[in-house]
């Protein structure tokens, strides 16, 4: 029960708890007292919503970040991690395998504003050995939901 209601959350979080229950055949009583043990216990983090930020007035500018870093002694990534992730630009860390170690996603109002996030805030720290700055031009798809553009390409096809 306990993967279905949070498959249904995660799919639309604003789907009440009486239609989960009519949906898994529970009662709402049941639902609610599900979630508030997910919601306890950190299961469930929190509910967002996805915004096409480029139909707003708002400027939004998206980086991914690549970090290389020498892991500390006993506690690995973890520190360096949690120290990254404090700051407010930053929406997500990721740990990964490959090339390089932390993947930082930061948003900030521009792209020189990223830039000194990056240069003042982040590769200065300890431990951190290089920063590798890719910033989002165009988002077709996120969190399973695609951004449709207002208008289709007038561009006409060339056949060779």
């Amino acid at each position: 029960m306990q993967q279905k209601i949070l498959a249904l959350l995660e799919t639309n979080a604003r789907i009440s708890t009486e239609q989960i229950g009519i949906v898994l055949g529970i009662s709402q009583a049941e639902v609610e007292a599900e979630i508030k043990k997910l919601e306890a216990d950190h299961t469930i983090l929190g509910y967002n919503t996805i915004v096409n930020w480029e139909k707003t007035d708002r400027e939004v500018v998206t980086a991914l970040i690549e970090v290389k870093v020498t892991p500390q002694r006993g506690i690995g990534f973890d520190k360096i991690a949690e120290r990254v992730y404090q700051y407010p630009e930053v929406t997500s860390v990721y740990l990964m395998s490959g090339g390089f170690d932390l993947t930082v996603v930061i948003e900030g109002k521009s792209m020189k504003e990223v830039a000194l996030f990056v240069s003042q805030k982040l590769a200065p720290m300890d431990s951190i050995l290089s920063c590798a700055t890719h910033f989002v031009l165009k988002k077709y798809k996120q969190n399973g939901f695609v951004y449709t553009p207002d208008e289709k390409d007038q561009r006409a096809a060339i056949w060779l």
